[in-house]
């Protein structure tokens, strides 16, 4: 193989993997979110539902300034609310509503999915090996 087609199997798998979990979206009936909102519910997911804005785009490795925006709509569309913080009130807290809480099982799911169909046929060694050198070339444009 050419080391010359690692950037389009790399675009061509973002491609297909974004694909995949748009249909499984659609399958599991959300169809008022998109792949980012989805990140954005995961971080509070795994966060006990209560972030900053500043710990989401973070934690997504996104800027504030893209973060916002998706924010705004998942605020509009009620899976999440905006709450001060009593001690201080310059922070304010992304925290999930009980329909964002419910949406957890079916993203669970879809993640799941994801794992398995991103790792069919590899061994545990080969996930080992193929994930630390996906960060190495993450490290890689990191540092440019």
């Amino acid at each position: 193989m050419h080391d010359k087609y690692i950037v389009y199997f790399i675009s061509r798998t973002k491609q297909k993997m974004m694909r995949f979990i748009e249909k499984k979206l659609k399958d599991n009936d959300i169809n008022d979110l998109i792949i980012s909102h989805g990140n954005i519910l995961t971080a509070l997911y795994e966060s006990d539902g209560q972030l900053t804005m500043s710990q989401i785009a973070k934690k997504i490795g996104k800027d504030k300034s893209t973060v916002t925006p998706l924010i705004d709509k998942l605020l509009k569309i009620g899976y999440i609310e905006k709450i001060k913080n009593e001690e201080d009130k310059r922070v304010t807290y992304i925290i999930l509503t009980e329909k964002g809480k419910k949406l957890e099982p079916k993203f669970d799911s879809i993640t799941e999915a994801v794992h398995e169909t991103a790792y069919k046929n590899f061994t545990q060694e080969e996930k080992e090996i193929f994930l630390k050198l996906l960060k190495k070339l993450n490290t890689n444009f990191t540092q440019e």
